[in-house]
């Protein structure tokens, strides 16, 4: 085994919907079958990940009897017992029928509503019975292409609504989910409601108990809106919100596509892997992705295997980053401590206010001053690029 080898420690885990993708896209037919989702966690477990997670239809079928779906939870338990993968968390697919077409806990009609709240705690409860404790809310179906139904505002209203009744019914039944809201700015909807993390943290300071809630940030989804992904997650960290993350990665301006993660943007990903090692992240590095249509199983694993060796490369690339002596010097020259300045800004007195207004400071010289950060990105690119 080498460095760069996944264990069950590093917490990586894959969604049924991820590894089962098969290969659909809106102009072409699957390009390999699906997988049988007992099959997958062995598979996975195989390959060193630790959990695995799931939309409710991912595991049971929409239209499953009873009866089926009891025999399909037990040969799913049977193979999570085998393995010794575990269910971190769990979702409910408010999007693929044709029922959700113009939206889930957003749509105009009460009926569509009421058969999402159904189906949530439906979800939920198949959720806690194989484990999960955090549950992912991700609205692709809560928007509009067309704003003259005027609805914007009354949608916001229902999501709300939606998600405290769901909220209290976790409570209720002693689940204790943490609640995690997944942004994104468009697709499959022209526009969805609440496009980014800065916006979902808005909106979750207006439910009745948003300390049950938090964001699961999604690489592709910011990258999509042209925003940065590492800076993304730094807002839900300081905000003590970061419940859960969805890595891939993703060309700006596109399509969602779900690539491996760090097949495109080997930079942010190293800052975002950097960020959830500094930070004491202990949750899922959870993959959100799929591999390429071209694939077929054996390509499936590929991809597997690519995105927990990128992680752990990358992991193993920010050490290196905290002990070179070159970069460590540009870091101290760039980041000025003043300790007295310092006490005087991070808490209002009007002594210390009266101090800063008095303070003479030089204007142009610190205008002149070059802070190194050309060489420290070069130090950075030579470590990612193996020269260093």
């Amino acid at each position: 085994m080498t460095r760069f080898d996944p264990t069950p420690a590093d917490k990586f885990t894959f969604g049924l919907w991820t590894v089962g993708s098969v290969g659909r896209d809106p102009f072409g037919e699957p390009t390999r079958p699906p997988l049988d989702p007992a099959y997958s966690v062995r598979k996975l477990a195989e390959l060193g990940v630790w959990g695995v997670n799931f939309h409710d239809n991912d595991l049971v079928p929409i239209d499953a009897t009873a009866a089926e779906r009891d025999r399909i939870v037990r040969a799913f338990r049977a193979a999570l017992e085998e393995t010794g993968l575990v269910v971190p968390m769990a979702t409910t697919n408010l999007f693929t029928d044709p029922v959700f077409k113009d939206g889930a806990f957003t749509s105009a009609d009460a009926r569509v509503r009421a058969y999402a709240l159904q189906k949530t705690m439906r979800a939920m409860d198949l959720g806690a019975e194989l484990g999960a404790r955090t549950y992912v809310f991700w609205g692709g179906r809560e928007g509009s292409e067309v704003d003259a139904g005027m609805k914007t505002v009354d949608s916001l209203a229902r999501f709300r609504e939606a998600l405290n009744f769901l909220a209290e019914y976790s409570e209720d039944q002693g689940y204790g989910y943490r609640f995690a809201l997944e942004p994104k700015p468009n697709e499959p909807r022209g526009d969805l409601y609440l496009p980014n993390v800065g916006a979902m943290l808005g909106f979750i300071a207006t439910l009745e108990h948003p300390e049950r809630f938090g964001v699961n940030p999604e690489f592709a989804h910011e990258t999509m809106a042209g925003l940065s992904f590492p800076h993304a997650v730094a807002q839900a960290i300081d905000a003590g919100k970061l419940f859960h993350i969805d890595l891939n990665d993703q060309k700006m301006n596109r399509f969602d596509q779900d690539l491996r993660f760090g097949a495109e943007n080997p930079k942010a990903a190293f800052f975002t892997v950097k960020l959830l090692e500094d930070s004491g992240y202990d949750g899922p590095r959870h993959f959100d992705a799929h591999a390429l249509r071209t694939e077929d199983e054996e390509g499936v694993w590929a991809f597997a295997r690519g995105c927990m060796r990128t992680y752990l490369i990358l992991r193993e690339k920010a050490r290196q980053f905290d002990q070179d002596s070159e970069i460590q010097a540009c870091l101290q020259a760039y980041h000025v401590r003043d300790e007295a300045l310092e006490a005087q800004m991070r808490r209002y007195s009007p002594e210390g206010a009266r101090a800063l207004k008095e303070r003479a400071f030089d204007r142009a010289g610190l205008g002149a001053r070059g802070l190194g950060l050309e060489q420290l990105d070069q130090l950075l690119i030579d470590l990612l690029l193996g020269v260093r």
